[in-house]
């Protein structure tokens, strides 16, 4: 009872911060409309029939006249009826992979559960014709012509992003791209289907230790779904800790001197897409060369210089 009380505050207090930001934004910031949304992102070459990953900051495109709901609408008639549109939908009440699988009483149910993710999937989830993947930390949400198809079975994959996730499905569809509106080349969880294909053979370990969480499905059936944490002493060096930046420009160099990566201007922010299949072949190229998103400082000099 003294821990619903809790976290009922604690979502009341986060709404007031929100309302509170967006009433700051709506101020100070660039008011950006659905037709400029629609222009940018075109110009930055989203297309009809893609289906598209999105990871997005929504106040770093400047006030959206509508919200998150424009933002969303906008996607939605660029790709179509034929498209599709995937948003991350985590969930971690412990606030980590690693604290989330430590908690004795926690049992993922999508009909309670939101997602910890910001406001843009937040709105996303209530859409008509919305799914969601069944996962206890990972689960995606999608939108479109395959939204069937991405979401079911990810609590029976091997793993995260294993074969039959989301991720694996995904990047095997024709036009599948992963947009970043809004932020760095840091925040990406695309990059982590790479150590699930390669295991092994992965150029290090990242692994601390595997779990199973408990999900419930809508016939009320418990799964056990496989999660691995990921070993914390690599988090002060991977892609998306605040010190990296080396990481993140060499990444964006990178792709881009491949042909891959494309970048333009969306509202305020300067947001990218990559073609998924591409995306993932370079990052095993690299992978190959001993370049991973945890390669040190150091370390990246050196066998940056050495690439071909």
């Amino acid at each position: 009872m003294l821990n619903s009380l809790k976290q009922q505050l604690k979502r009341i207090l986060q709404r007031l911060q929100r309302n509170r930001a967006a009433e700051k934004l709506k101020q100070q910031a660039n008011h950006i409309s659905a037709e400029q949304l629609q222009h940018d992102l075109q110009q930055l070459g989203v297309q009809q029939g893609d289906t598209l990953f999105l990871h997005s900051s929504l106040k770093s495109l400047g006030y959206v006249v509508g919200g998150p709901a424009t933002v969303i609408k906008v996607l939605q008639q660029l790709v179509g009826e034929q498209g599709n549109i995937l948003l991350p939908a985590y969930y971690l009440p412990g606030g980590t992979i690693e604290a989330t699988c430590q908690l004795t009483d926690y049992q993922f149910d999508p009909r309670i559960h939101g997602t910890h993710m910001g406001r843009l999937p937040e709105t996303f989830l209530q859409l008509p014709g919305v799914k969601r993947s069944l996962h206890p930390t990972h689960s995606v949400a999608v939108w479109g012509a395959q939204a069937d198809y991405l979401t079911n079975g990810h609590h029976q994959a091997p793993s995260v992003f294993g074969e039959g996730s989301p991720w694996q499905r995904f990047t095997a569809l024709p036009q599948a791209k992963v947009l970043g509106l809004g932020i760095s080349m840091g925040p990406v969880t695309f990059y982590h289907l790479l150590e699930d294909q390669l295991g092994e053979a992965f150029p290090l370990n990242v692994w601390h230790q595997e779990y199973r969480l408990p999900c419930i499905d809508q016939d009320n059936q418990i799964w056990q779904v496989p999660v691995k944490s990921y070993k914390p002493e690599l988090t002060q060096q991977r892609i998306d800790h605040p010190s990296r930046a080396d990481l993140r420009e060499f990444f964006r160099q990178s792709l881009q001197q491949a042909g891959l990566l494309q970048q333009a201007q969306v509202g305020d922010s300067q947001s990218w897409l990559l073609p998924a299949a591409g995306f993932l072949t370079h990052l095993q190229w690299l992978a190959e060369r001993g370049i991973t998103i945890y390669t040190p400082e150091a370390e990246l000099a050196q066998k940056a210089a050495n690439l071909p």
